[in-house]
């Protein structure tokens, strides 16, 4: 951008303005679309795509090494730095190999875990970190809504619950639906935290507190919530997933047909 300059405050004191030559200039209008031409020629000649980096294999390391080199020789070239302590490898899977990556002249450090989309994606690819730091997150709230709420009636503490708890356990889930008894255990006694907090139902089982209150428990939820994708998908609702689906199971037909 032309006509642009800067200049650093320290406490009082003040450089001089100087002229901003490269970059694209934050908060404005513009600022985005002339990010995405900025690196634009950023992916070309890269290799290496999403489905292809879960190798493990000599030609597959060297593969990704030399995509590392492109980028940084990108940098160089359009006076660029990449902010090299953001950058982690996450190796997935048992007995992965940890293949010591670098990007130029430094190694890039090894993660046991890493967020993408919000969702915390681990190397055993399972979701055991997530839902404690749900869990604990969802337990955090709930304990400011006790110590700030006299009242224990059930109009008072379940809005509350259903508005500032709940959307912590359950957003996204179809991303990240646990699966191991435990994980879901972790969830579920949030939720009957909760229930134990409404006055009057403090000697009922949790069972009977959710039959009480008319509610399901997270599983059965997150069951019903897959059921109704599903259906939307059959119904045609997203119309080119629904195709596809259906395209899947003709063809799945047809498969079991000809083996009959």
């Amino acid at each position: 951008m032309e006509g642009r300059s800067h200049r650093v405050v320290v406490n009082s004191s003040m450089s001089k303005w100087m002229p901003v030559t490269s970059g694209v200039p934050q908060g404005s209008v513009l600022g985005p679309m002339l990010f995405n031409i900025f690196i634009s020629d950023l992916h070309s000649k890269i290799e290496c795509t999403l489905s292809r980096l879960a190798v493990d294999t000599p030609e597959g390391w060297d593969a990704i090494q030399g995509d590392l080199d492109k980028l940084e020789k990108w940098a160089c070239v359009n006076l660029r730095r990449f902010n090299k302590a953001k950058c982690k490898v996450l190796h997935l899977g048992r007995g992965s190999p940890c293949y010591q990556y670098r990007l130029g002249d430094e190694g890039i450090e090894s993660s046991s875990a890493e967020k993408d989309v919000g969702i915390l994606v681990g190397e055993k690819l399972n979701v055991s970190q997530l839902c404690l730091l749900i869990a604990q997150k969802a337990n955090h709230i709930l304990g400011c809504i006790k110590s700030s709420m006299a009242s224990r009636s059930r109009e008072g503490i379940l809005p509350l619950c259903s508005a500032l708890v709940r959307p912590h356990l359950e957003s996204c889930v179809h991303l990240w639906s646990p699966q191991h008894r435990e994980d879901m255990e972790l969830l579920e006694r949030v939720q009957r935290r909760v229930t134990k907090m409404i006055r009057g139902l403090e000697h009922l089982s949790c069972e009977e507190r959710l039959r009480e209150l008319g509610l399901f428990s997270l599983e059965k939820r997150r069951l019903r919530g897959d059921l109704t994708a599903a259906l939307r998908y059959l119904k045609g609702a997203i119309e080119k997933v629904g195709k596809i689906f259906s395209a899947g199971l003709v063809a799945i037909g047809q498969a079991v047909m000809a083996l009959n």
